[in-house]
């Protein structure tokens, strides 16, 4: 599908291409720090676990700084208010074991899947946001996986590294997509 940007579109599209760059080298080398951690619950794997909504938060601010040309910033609004509940959960849960922090972990993924794919659908005449949709998509059936292990005899976290990548393998497809509009104009 072509697109034809308009000025707002090409520069937040420009940004967009950007912050996607970042949270794929985020995913990668957070997967990469968790997975030398994941075998138990200790100081790093909490701190990287509450560290991932947190840098959610982080992008989901730029996100909604950067959309205000192009559209509504508010499910990036309720965004950042799910995913800064996300960490205070799972800093909580932590102190219950992995299966709490696989239930909050869970139910993260699944809200904040479900923003991702709206805001996706909303952006869909930007160009590149098909990646989106579908990571969206995928986060809201993860998150239900993550809440049903979260009961299994022996859950791990390595689950969450496996949330991780292919979330950062979407952004990158997204921003060397979104690069056309961001070029445009």
């Amino acid at each position: 599908m072509t697109t034809v940007a308009a000025p707002g579109i090409s520069t937040t599209a420009s940004t967009l291409r950007r912050l996607y760059l970042v949270r794929f080298a985020f995913a990668i080398v957070w997967a990469l720090v968790m997975f030398t951690t994941a075998t138990q619950l200790g100081p790093l794997a909490v701190t990287l676990l509450v560290l991932y909504p947190l840098f959610d938060v982080a992008a989901a601010v730029i996100d909604a700084r950067a959309s205000r040309a192009t559209g509504s910033p508010t499910l990036l609004y309720v965004n950042v208010a799910v995913s800064l509940l996300a960490a205070v959960g799972l800093a909580v849960a932590s102190a219950s074991g992995i299966p709490a922090v696989l239930r909050v972990w869970g139910a993260w993924a699944v809200v904040a899947g479900l923003v991702q794919l709206i805001v996706g659908v909303t952006r869909r005449g930007m160009g590149g946001q098909w990646p989106m949709i579908i990571s969206g998509g995928i986060s809201v059936l993860a998150g239900g996986s993550f809440i049903a292990t979260a009961t299994a005899d022996n859950p791990v976290l390595t689950n969450a590294i496996g949330y991780a990548i292919p979330g950062g393998i979407f952004f990158l497809i997204s921003a060397v997509r979104l690069g056309r509009a961001a070029k445009a104009n």
